[in-house]
């Protein structure tokens, strides 16, 4: 979709240049409509920008995190999450023709049904059953980010004193100036940060307050039982089911009103959760699909009344319409997320290239075995191992960075580990982001010349893309850019590299050798945990067996089984979670 302006051109018959040295009247006279312009690039940037966030996963370059000891769950942001869509080459082709065939579908449709009512209505059921999902990770997300700020693991007082908040024993402690021991604060029996760690509260509205942090930090469990058809247990937070019911209630509201503001958040909602799910896997693949749009947009906005038309008759949350007193503004959401999945590829590809730079090539002796001359002939070789550093996840770390950073700090937060490592450098990230910036003035400058709809790609796609690989060409990463991808081939462990004279990795060997008996790899030693772990799973399952085999025996009914069973438990109160 493209940016429109709803409005009359007083400059219709001024030639180019006589509009663009008239650009600065035109901005001051439609002040109102810049406003609305304003918002709609702060909004979409936003969403962009947060987006991009939420979708860092582990980097290939990096080390899964370690798993915590038996009976203990992990958080669900620590956990892999594969990406829903991966985009092909052949999307460059194959998207513009979609696109196209469903921007003159509806478009004729429209024509058709005379009346665009009827179709809203359609519409607007099929929009608000199928944004549940989006809605309800956009408000689940947000919820957590709040959780975070309200109640923090960590804060800094004036002074520089870092205090953690331990659940556990209900309490903050500090570690002591001269020593790594933990000081407990007896005069801070709340969780939470700042001055209000020192209310004086009793010790019933204490413990009310830790049981609510317990309640929305913990995890809770779903569990969904069909016979014959589902059996699956989730493990999910408080924020994320009341997220689920805000967005049911949000979808209903939407249905019976005309709200435009319910409809942007739809539409913000759409845009975050595409941004996070999509991935075009390397750069190559992005630009490819982003010119192919590029071209798809220029033809649908300029030649054909398809673009236009559509936008404006459905009023459906497949764009961002911002209103003013006298005049209207809106931006289709494919302006954000096609963009914006490229953005977020290059924050993931700094994300990589923060750990790709701590990796270590360790000395490791190959075993070689050789028959060619018909006699088994053994000897060994010296090569270098990629050692790959341990993940940390940057998720979440919203409450914390504000409550432990100071100015001097913002951007470079050292308090705990998770908290450094989200301050990984961005450079490609902030490159792509300040592409979009410029692209989206551009088009504001174009559409208060013309007065006319604006395919935004026009200018987008250039701004974001040529930004993107000029940064790669002024730090000299082009090789490691086009390099990365984000299909599986490079997330490897225990890696053989060859190396030139200055450490620099000039290929990967494939291992034909064996890695001598005094070096372990990465592979043997999660093989083992591995199978320590199946071992204990089977002694686990033959207890269960043995505990079931006596509750049968002792009610004498048989074999159960759940023919419906749908559970959500909360934590026990006091439990605590040490993943």
């Amino acid at each position: 979709m493209s940016a429109a302006n709803m409005a009359d051109s007083p400059f219709a018959n001024q030639t180019f240049t006589e509009k663009l040295s008239s650009l600065p009247a035109i901005l001051w006279d439609n002040r109102g409509l810049f406003v609305l312009e304003c918002r709609i690039i702060f909004a979409a940037m936003a969403c962009i920008y947060i987006g991009s966030h939420g979708a860092l996963r582990r980097p290939p370059s990096a080390n899964p995190p370690k798993r915590g000891k038996k009976g203990e769950s992990r958080d669900r942001r620590d956990e892999e999450e594969p990406f829903v869509q991966g985009l092909l080459p052949s999307d460059a082709i194959l998207f513009p023709v979609l696109a196209g065939v469903i921007l003159v579908g509806l478009y004729y449709l429209i024509k058709w049904l005379e009346d665009p009512d009827i179709l809203n209505k359609i519409l607007k059921v099929y929009f608000s059953t199928m944004s549940l999902a989006s809605m309800g990770k956009l408000f689940a997300d947000s919820l957590h980010i709040l959780t975070g700020f309200i109640f923090p693991t960590v804060w800094t007082t004036k002074a520089g004193k870092l205090y953690h908040v331990d659940q556990s024993k209900r309490g903050q402690w500090h570690k002591a100036d001269d020593s790594a021991d933990l000081v407990y604060d007896d005069k801070k029996k709340t969780p939470l940060p700042g001055r209000w760690s020192k209310l004086s509260l009793s010790d019933a509205s204490n413990k009310f307050l830790w049981e609510v942090r317990h309640l929305l930090l913990e995890q809770w469990t779903i569990r969904l039982s069909i016979h014959g058809i589902a059996n699956e247990t989730f493990k999910v937070k408080f924020n994320d089911i009341l997220g689920t019911v805000l967005a049911v209630g949000v979808n209903v509201l939407y249905y019976t009103t005309e709200s435009t503001f319910l409809s942007n958040v739809m539409g913000y909602a759409f845009s975050y959760v595409g941004i996070i799910i999509m991935s075009p896997i390397t750069f190559g693949t992005g630009t490819a699909v982003l010119f192919g749009l590029f071209f798809y947009d220029i033809y649908m906005v300029f030649y054909t009344p398809f673009m236009v038309t559509v936008a404006t008759k459905l009023d459906v949350p497949i764009k961002l319409v911002f209103e003013g007193p006298t005049k209207a503004s809106m931006l289709g959401l494919g302006d954000i997320v096609l963009p914006g999945i490229f953005v977020a590829l290059c924050l993931r590809f700094d994300h990589y290239m923060y750990y790709y730079r701590q990796r270590k090539l360790v000395p490791v002796e190959l075993k070689l075995e050789d028959e060619s001359s018909g006699q088994l002939v053994s000897s060994t070789k010296t090569q270098r191992m990629v050692v790959k550093p341990d993940y940390v996840s940057p998720q979440g770390q919203w409450g914390d960075w504000f409550w432990s950073t100071g100015l001097s700090k913002a951007l470079s937060p050292d308090a705990t580990p998770a908290l450094k490592a989200s301050a990984f450098p961005k450079t490609y990230f902030y490159a792509a982001m300040v592409g979009y910036l410029l692209a989206m003035i551009m088009t504001l400058a174009m559409l208060l010349v013309y007065r006319h709809a604006q395919p935004a790609l026009l200018y987008l796609v250039p701004g974001v893309v040529f930004a993107t690989w000029l940064t790669g060409t002024v730090r000299g990463e082009l090789r490691e850019m086009w390099a990365y991808t984000e299909d599986g081939r490079l997330d490897t462990a225990d890696t053989i590299v060859d190396v030139d004279g200055d450490g620099n990795v000039i290929d990967v060997v494939k291992n034909d050798g064996k890695i001598g008996e005094k070096q372990k790899t990465t592979t043997e030693t999660e093989a083992d945990a591995k199978a320590a772990e199946e071992t204990a799973s089977t002694a686990d399952k033959a207890e269960k067996k043995v505990e079931e085999s006596k509750r049968k025996a002792v009610d004498g009914k048989g074999k159960r089984y759940p023919v419906f069973l749908f559970s959500i438990e909360a934590p026990a109160p006091g439990a605590v979670n040490d993943s």
